[in-house]
C-alpha cells in the first residue's frame, strides 16, 4: 500500500492517477474526504483515510499497512489552515514518524534550493524536513522541484480572467526557472516505484530560465482575449510583508516570497536529470499554460444538457 499525502493537489492527483494506472494500491491522506471526490470522478477507486498532518495522532491509522508514504503536500499557499512552518517541516516530521513507526519507506517533495539559511520560510521547512529524513534510519528519496508552472498560470492568470490584467509581483525581470507538475509527476512516480533510487536526492526543472514578465507575456497570448499587465512594486512588498504579518500572516509570507523571487538566484540547469531520466516529459512553458487556460475552461464551462 502506498499512502500519499497531499494526494487531492494538483501534482498528488496526478501521482495517484499514475500509481492506480499500474494496478498499484493507493491511499490518500485528506483532512476532509470531499476533497477527493475529484479522483473518484475520474474513475479511479482508492482507500481515504482522513487525517492531519499536522495532528500526529491522526496518522496512525493512515500508515497503516503502508509499505511507502509520499509526501506530495506543501503549506505556502495556505493563509489560515497551513503555513510552512506548520506543514512542511512540522507535519512532514509528524508523517516521518508515522512512516517510522509503520516501517515504510518515504519519499519526499522537496524544493530546488532548500536551505538553512534561504530567504524563503518554505525553502528552510523544507530543508529541515529533509535533514529529518535523512536521520530517520528509514529508507528514503527526496524529489527537488524548481517552482511549478501551474501554481503561477492560476497565481498570474486568475485575474487576467477576472479584470483582464495579469498581476507581476515586482519588477518580474529576475530569471526564475519554471517546471510543469507533469514532469514533476512522472519523476515522482519513479522515485515511487524504483527502489534504485533510496537514499538519493534527485532533483528536476524546466528548460528554460524565464522572467516573470516573460510568464505574463505568454499568459496574455494563451488567454485568448485582451489583456496587460499589472506590476505591484517591490516597496509595496516589502511593506505588506512587514505590516499585515499579525493581521494576515499568510498574505505576508507571500508578499516576502515575491520580493525573494524578484531579487535572488532562482535559476536551475535541469540538463543532468534530463540525461539521467531521459524518458520523462519535458513541457515548455507554452504547452503547459495553454493546458493550464484549456482546463479553466472546462471548469467554467456550464454542465451538458441531457
Amino acid at each position: 500500500m502506498i499512502l500519499v499525502a497531499g494526494g487531492t493537489g494538483r501534482l498528488g492527483t496526478l501521482l495517484v492517477q499514475h500509481l492506480t494506472v499500474r494496478g498499484l494500491p493507493v491511499r490518500v491522506l485528506t483532512r476532509d474526504a470531499a476533497r477527493a471526490s475529484h479522483l473518484a470522478r475520474t474513475g479511479i477507486t482508492l482507500d481515504v483515510a482522513l487525517g492531519d498532518v499536522r495532528n500526529p495522532d491522526s496518522l496512525a491509522r493512515a500508515v497503516q499497512g503502508a509499505d511507502l508514504v509520499v509526501s506530495a503536500m506543501h503549506g505556502f499557499s495556505g493563509l489560515d489552515d497551513g503555513s510552512p512552518a506548520s506543514v512542511d517541516r512540522k507535519g512532514n516530521m509528524n508523517l516521518i514518524d508515522a512512516a517510522r513507526a509503520a516501517g515504510a519507506a518515504v519519499v519526499l517533495m522537496s524544493v530546488v534550493g532548500a536551505a538553512p539559511s534561504h530567504a524563503m520560510e518554505l525553502f528552510r521547512a523544507k530543508y529541515d524536513a529533509e535533514r529529518y529524513l535523512r536521520q530517520s534510519g528509514l529508507r528514503w528519496t527526496i524529489v527537488r522541484a524548481t517552482s511549478f508552472i501551474e501554481t503561477w498560470a492560476m497565481v498570474m492568470g486568475t485575474p487576467l480572467q477576472q479584470t483582464g490584467k495579469a498581476m507581476v509581483l515586482g519588477r518580474g525581470e529576475n530569471p526564475i526557472n519554471f517546471v510543469s507538475t507533469v514532469d514533476v509527476a512522472a519523476l515522482l512516480e519513479r522515485a515511487v516505484i524504483d527502489p534504485a533510487l533510496r537514499a538519493q536526492t534527485i532533483e528536476i526543472g524546466g528548460s528554460a530560465n524565464v522572467t516573470f514578465n516573460q510568464f505574463a507575456a505568454t499568459l496574455l497570448k494563451a488567454c485568448g482575449r485582451p489583456g496587460s499587465v499589472r506590476h505591484i512594486p517591490r516597496p509595496m512588498l516589502r511593506a505588506m510583508g512587514f505590516l499585515m504579518r499579525g493581521l494576515k500572516p499568510g498574505f505576508a509570507r507571500h508578499a516576502r516570497a515575491a520580493v525573494a523571487m524578484d531579487t535572488i538566484d532562482m535559476t536551475f540547469d535541469a540538463s543532468k536529470t534530463r540525461r539521467d531520466f531521459p524518458h520523462l516529459p519535458n513541457t515548455d512553458l507554452n504547452t503547459a499554460v495553454e493546458r493550464w487556460f484549456s482546463e479553466e475552461r472546462k471548469r467554467a464551462a456550464p454542465p451538458a444538457q441531457k
